[in-house]
């Protein structure tokens, strides 16, 4: 036996190496500063075919680096099983630093607007200008591709794209950083990865350098929940001084004229090449930019093949590793990473940029539904083969009857107790996304509703909306709504578990106007109404639907002071604890699937 793992060995190594020879020896890697039209140079490392014609070229733009920049065809195209796959097929395949980061000239700006004479849809441009003008053998097709921040370059690539570009898949990507995304959700910041963020990608006074220049490293005691419950926006400010973008967001507290251009979404319109957007339902930081960069793109750009692949996901896991897993979940094979590249990825761009194979096989939307580990399609992105059904926030009751007598459910938010988002605080760990959350159980500042054991398996698709009926003592808060999927205390092999499908914070100065907020009347029932990001998950029969809703998601999302007081200069002295009453004609609004 131990001679066949010997043996083993000795091929698998084999194998490798003949398949990094291969590599080697059929491919070339080359380097340019090409120009843009304003004269600033951006480095691009191109890796190429060494003969033949015909390969189309696939193009990724990052701020995040496109090292290695030294000598040699990288180990990732042959260790990437999506890059080889690639490889096997003649792709050009194309890395570029943005303007201002790492080795290209001129200066970075976070999510750059599309108005200005030069942009990142202009860059693309040039760019793409240049290749098909000056790399050999290329076939005069383009593709784009990118996650996250990549993936919002790659977006903007299709904004009026040059004619070459034929394909773009902006994955997971950046879209609108004050409405969902990394750094706010509905207004309210998401502290913790706002903090780790802005730092890497605040740096001033540009020069070109292949290391990524210092960021800041500020040590969190007694951790990171004890470290962020006495800070607010402005003493982080203050930590990581200077920092371009983040004190620009003081100047912005509001969705305001500089906010709305940098949405995306403004700009995608009459979009010429095909579109693929890709995200993961389990994305603890894009998950919103995949969702509404779809439906943008269907509704402001109807002619557009335009289609939506969402897997159960966590951020980028798509692109390699056991996307299939996560947490304590594990979504079968059509989850892999592989499965997702071999049956949308790859017919994608074979189809649009060398003409091989057929898109036939990919439907307009793509969601796979957790729950039941399968993969629901429809042809239709308003999704109108799906009912709305509401369940009401009755006593302790989720329940589909709407209630006849007013009552209501209160609690107290405290600042120096606010309700944490993961049994694991010291760490974002990305798990929490569909973390059990019986660690809230008990809290007296959790109000949650649950529905009896469900007679059939009920799948929902698509958006899901709360309306909050509330009264506070105070002239503003937080809200956040919790969707729970409780699994039956006798299930086999997770008893009891409570697996959190969605979660999303509000905040009740926006519930009116993003651009124009408005203090809450102290002590007058009010309507919060809001959108969470879309789902795709099914509650098998027996388990039970559940709703929490309260006033704290910390540290993940900031706490809110709970009066009406500028966000970017009040004092730890300004965070108030509120009286807040839930009321039972609150409810809770999903999209079925029939």
């Amino acid at each position: 036996m131990r001679r066949f793992w010997i043996v083993l060995g000795c091929v698998v190594v084999v194998a490798l190496a003949l398949l990094s020879q291969t590599a080697w020896v059929k491919y070339e890697r080359v380097v340019y500063n090409i120009v843009m039209r304003d004269s600033v140079t951006l480095h691009t490392t191109i890796y190429k075919p060494r003969w033949g014609s015909d390969h189309p070229i696939l193009i990724q733009r990052t701020p995040y680096s496109s090292a290695p920049y030294d000598e040699g065809i990288p180990r990732s195209l042959v260790s990437s099983y999506r890059l080889r796959s690639f490889v096997r097929r003649g792709y050009i395949l194309v890395y570029q630093d943005v303007r201002g980061r790492f080795m290209s000239g001129g200066e970075f700006e976070n999510i750059r607007p599309a108005s200005g004479a030069v942009n990142e849809a202009t860059d693309a441009y040039d760019t793409v200008e240049w290749l098909v003008e000056n790399v050999e053998g290329n076939n005069g097709k383009v593709g784009f591709w990118g996650c996250s921040y990549p993936g919002f370059y790659a977006m903007y690539a299709g904004v009026n794209a040059h004619p070459a570009v034929k394909a773009v898949a902006p994955q997971a990507p950046v879209t609108d950083w004050f409405m969902g995304d990394d750094i706010h959700h509905n207004g309210v910041m998401m502290i913790s990865d706002a903090f780790n963020l802005m730092p890497m990608l605040s740096h001033t006074n540009h020069q070109p350098t292949t290391e990524w220049e210092p960021t800041l490293k500020h040590e969190m005691t007694p951790d990171r929940y004890g470290f962020f419950i006495r800070a607010t926006r402005d003493s982080l400010r203050q930590i990581m001084h200077p920092s371009s973008f983040w004190d620009a967001m003081s100047a912005h507290p509001d969705y305001d004229e500089w906010w709305q251009e940098r949405d995306v979404r403004r700009y995608l319109y009459n979009i010429k090449p095909a579109v693929m957007v890709v995200g993961g339902t389990f994305d603890a930081e894009d998950c919103y930019g995949a969702w509404n960069t779809f439906k943008a793109i269907c509704s402001q750009s109807p002619e557009t093949d335009c289609r939506l692949v969402m897997g159960p996901w966590a951020h980028g896991a798509w692109n390699g590793g056991e996307a299939e897993r996560l947490g304590d979940f594990d979504f079968g094979s059509k989850a892999s990473a592989r499965y997702y590249h071999d049956n949308f990825e790859l017919p994608f761009f074979e189809y649009h940029l060398r003409g091989k194979g057929s898109v036939d096989s990919l439907p307009k939307v793509s969601l796979f539904l957790s729950g039941s580990n399968s993969w629901y399609t429809t042809e239709d992105w308003l999704l109108s083969d799906t009912e709305s059904v509401s369940y009401y926030l009755d006593g302790e009751q989720l329940t589909a009857t709407e209630p006849t007598t007013t009552a209501c459910r209160s609690y107290i938010s405290d600042p120096d107790n606010p309700v944490p988002y993961d049994s694991v605080t010291d760490y974002r760990r990305r798990e929490y996304m569909n973390a059990n959350q019986s660690f809230t159980d008990g809290r007296e500042d959790v109000l949650s509703y649950t529905t009896q054991p469900l007679e059939a398996d009920i799948t929902f698709v698509g958006e899901v909306v709360a309306s909050l009926d509330v009264a506070i003592n105070t002239t503003d808060a937080d809200f956040v709504v919790r969707v729970i999927d409780v699994f039956p205390e006798d299930d086999e092999q997770k008893p009891g578990y409570q697996m959190l499908v969605r979660a999303e914070p509000m905040r009740a100065r926006y519930r009116e106007s993003f651009a124009h907020p408005l203090p809450m009347v102290p002590n007058q029932k009010t309507t919060i109404r809001y959108t969470l990001p879309d789902i795709a998950h099914t509650f098998k029969a027996g388990h039970r639907i559940k709703v929490s809703v309260q006033s704290s998601w910390f540290p993940l999302a900031e706490f809110s002071p709970q009066q009406y007081v500028d966000l970017w200069s009040c004092g730890s002295k300004d965070f108030i604890s509120a009286e807040i009453d839930l009321y039972n004609s609150s409810k809770i609004t999903f999209r079925r699937a029939k």
